[in-house]
């Protein structure tokens, strides 16, 4: 329940206040599990990127999140798990798992934080292995000018979601280049949907002006 609200407030949101581009909503699976897989540039990118889905997006983020009981008990109802930063949080992986292994959609930024230049990071191996481990595919998804919202620049940026088609790993899941491989072809594939999303902005933006 808590979760359908906020889809809707934020969809108000996203609609009204910061016009936004959203485009390939067909290729989300609308049954089955898969992993969403996106570029990360600003707080607001998980509620954003899971935002135009119809399927429930389950997210990590770090445990000192949690340490607010009142706090803890809204994401959670969000459907977001803690994950120790900087180690290997079996714990973590273990609730990842189990949430594809049940049929959901997990949400993973493969950079592992947010990009503070704007600029694509390098993947981290992390979005492989658990796509290699239950076998669902990873639906790329690039994010475009979140990283403006209320910026001095602007303050109502025009924004786009672009959702690419699935990936599937084909190789060895104990193969550590096999995996490097497979998160250097995710991020491959957003750095293509970003480009298609920064023209889709720049053509809204042209538009805007031509018709004033």
């Amino acid at each position: 329940m808590f979760y359908d609200f906020m889809r809707i407030v934020c969809r108000l949101i996203f609609k009204f206040i910061f016009p936004t581009k959203v485009i390939g909503t067909e290729n989300i699976p609308t049954e089955g599990a898969f992993i969403l897989s996106a570029n990360h540039v600003s707080n607001w990118d998980p509620p954003f990127l899971a935002t135009f889905s119809d399927r429930d997006v389950c997210y990590m983020a770090k445990e000192e999140l949690f340490k607010n009981p009142i706090f803890a008990a809204a994401i959670r109802a969000l459907h977001v798990f803690p994950v120790k930063r900087g180690t290997a949080d079996k714990n973590a992986v273990k609730n990842a798992i189990k949430v594809l292994k049940g049929g959901g959609c997990l949400g993973i930024f493969p950079e592992g934080t947010r990009s503070k230049t704007g600029k694509l990071g390098k993947p981290e191996s992390g979005v492989s292995l658990i796509a290699a481990m239950t076998k669902a595919p990873v639906i790329p998804a690039a994010i475009v000018g979140t990283e403006k919202i209320f910026s001095r620049e602007v303050k109502f940026p025009r924004l786009a979601v672009v959702y690419g088609k699935p990936l599937n790993f084909t190789g060895n899941a104990k193969d550590k280049n096999d995996l490097e491989e497979f998160a250097r072809s995710i991020m491959s594939a957003i750095a293509e949907l970003r480009e298609r999303g920064n023209r889709e902005v720049s053509n809204a933006l042209k538009e805007g002006v031509n018709n004033e």
